[in-house]
């Protein structure tokens, strides 16, 4: 009715320009909607126009992982021509049925006297005559537009605001003096891992056994939730948050961030003395993002002297990176290291997994020759979301696996793990509704390091308990640095943001800011 009524109060040449445009619009809308089911079925949130724009090429790098360069430029092809006929084609129908009503005035216009009512009637008495849920979309479009808006300055607030700035290195992390620390993410490993009856069947028997072996060496191990900024992908998202201290759940938020001087988790280990190192299994092109965490090295997919096959998305077995991480920085007679390591053999799709080997076969990965072959491919998982379920908690049960065999093998008294998901896994896999929280662990021998951590109210073992608290992953930081501070600097505690998990894990919000991919430089697509 708007459009008619366009076509008969504007002149000719206007009418046809505001009722294509209108179309256009339309079609953007369905476009919009499509993005939406897609991101809720992965992500679990809404598409954002401001955000999301940069998954785009991402995403198409992770195409090309699983079907090839020649599959991936096809499918852009035929996705760029599908959503130009999406937007165009309205628009065309529009100018053509404004034409319609040019040539038929007299009637349109009758038509238009009858119908008036019959919608400002629907209106009043909620009958579904109107365009409503047309609207409706266009409304949140906008809101979500003026939310991203807004939401820059209220960041670059929050990023300037660090209790941590200004404190000497000297008191720093001294609780930590001497040791060797890893921070590993363990890709996907989220709550539904431990608690989804589908997953716990297998994931959770290897939990319990990392603890006894971790045990058997002198080993301890203390366990909790975090609260990730995102779910289903933007690992990016999940690093800058744990390490940086604040909520870092779009690329906004993401670019503020990394082009700030933010006391970054890893810069204060540096600050403090030890030598810090960015083992980065998943980067395959320059990382300038890097720079912001004040690592004194980086060594990305290329440095790492890797000559065996990747296993779909995944450069390396989790095996040979962490291996080759011992070999290079955790020799005989080196000086404290911190070393941030993202591990990617749980990245999906899930398959195919590499085979353990023994560590001393390791070598320079050839041994993992013929194996992407040999176990199941990605396109057959995918045809059942049960087999996709039981790929994933087999790739988590591989990645737990190497890093309690990483401990077992550079097992010392300094030796202090941290490890922890970056985010929960699709809801192919982790159900409609599933929380945000993911698990996170410290481990570690020297029974001091364990009884600091003991004021957090984690559970014993790699297997955190259902009702510890859980904290937003954003509060690690600061809750780490006031732990292990010096004694007189400990006293300043940081704000509690814990909260007590539910037996039932609070559902992820629908709507809000999108996530999208740091820079094409880096390879961290979902």
């Amino acid at each position: 009715l708007a459009g008619v009524a366009a076509v008969l109060l504007l002149p000719r040449r206007a009418a046809r320009i505001a009722v294509g445009v209108a179309g256009a619009l339309a079609g953007l809308l369905a476009v919009g909607r499509i993005a939406d089911a897609g991101f809720a079925v992965v992500l679990a949130r809404r598409f954002d126009p401001v955000f999301d724009a940069a998954f785009l090429g991402d995403a198409v790098e992770f195409l090309r992982t699983q079907v090839g360069a020649a599959g991936a430029d096809a499918a852009v092809v035929v996705a760029v021509v599908a959503l130009a006929a999406v937007v165009v084609l309205p628009g065309l129908a529009a100018v053509r049925l404004a034409s319609v009503v040019d040539r038929h005035r007299r009637i349109a216009l009758r038509g238009l006297a009858a119908l008036a009512p019959v919608w400002l009637a629907g209106q009043l008495l909620g009958w579904p005559v109107s365009a409503s849920t047309a609207l409706g979309d266009a409304e949140g479009r906008a809101s979500q537009v003026d939310a991203g808006l807004r939401d820059r300055s209220v960041f670059a607030a929050e990023v300037r605001a660090d209790p941590f700035a200004n404190v000497p290195g000297d008191r720093l992390l001294a609780g930590l003096h001497g040791k060797d620390v890893v921070i590993a993410f363990v890709e996907s490993y989220g709550r539904s891992a431990v608690e989804s009856p589908a997953l716990a069947q297998t994931v959770v028997p290897a939990l319990d056994a990392g603890t006894r072996r971790l045990a058997a060496v002198g080993y301890g191990a203390r366990s909790g939730w975090l609260t990730s900024p995102t779910f289903g992908g933007g690992s990016w998202f999940a690093h800058a948050t744990l390490l940086s201290g604040l909520p870092v759940d779009n690329q906004q938020r993401y670019r503020s961030v990394v082009g700030s001087d933010r006391l970054t988790l890893t810069r204060a280990f540096g600050r403090a003395g030890w030598r810090t190192v960015g083992w980065q299994p998943g980067v395959t092109r320059a990382w300038p993002e890097g720079s912001f965490y004040g690592y004194d090295t980086i060594v990305d997919s290329r440095g790492m002297g890797y000559r065996g096959p990747s296993f779909s998305w995944a450069t390396m077995p989790d095996e040979y990176a962490l291996a080759a991480l011992g070999r290079a920085e955790f020799g005989p007679g080196h000086g404290p290291v911190l070393a941030e390591v993202p591990l990617v053999s749980s990245h999906a799709p899930w398959a195919p997994l590499p085979r353990t080997v023994p560590w001393d076969a390791v070598g320079d990965g050839s041994v993992f020759d013929g194996m992407p072959g040999q176990a199941e491919q990605a396109s057959q998982v995918w045809q059942d979301p049960a087999r996709v379920r039981a790929a994933y908690a087999q790739s988590i049960v591989y990645s737990m696996d190497q890093l309690v065999t990483f401990v077992e093998r550079y097992r010392d008294d300094d030796l202090v793990v941290v490890l922890l998901g970056d985010h929960q896994p699709a809801s192919i896999v982790s159900g409609q509704g599933a929380s945000r929280d993911v698990p996170v662990t410290i481990v570690a021998r020297d029974r001091a390091v364990l009884t600091k951590a003991a004021g957090w109210g984690w559970s014993a073992g790699l297997r955190p308990a259902s009702r510890v608290p859980v904290w937003p992953m954003e509060a690690f930081r600061d809750r780490f640095l006031s732990t292990f501070a010096a004694a007189s600097q400990a006293t300043s505690r940081p704000k509690d943001h814990a909260r007590v998990a539910n037996a039932t894990p609070t559902a992820p919000a629908a709507t809000g800011p999108g996530s999208t991919p740091p820079t094409a430089t880096a390879r961290t697509m979902p």
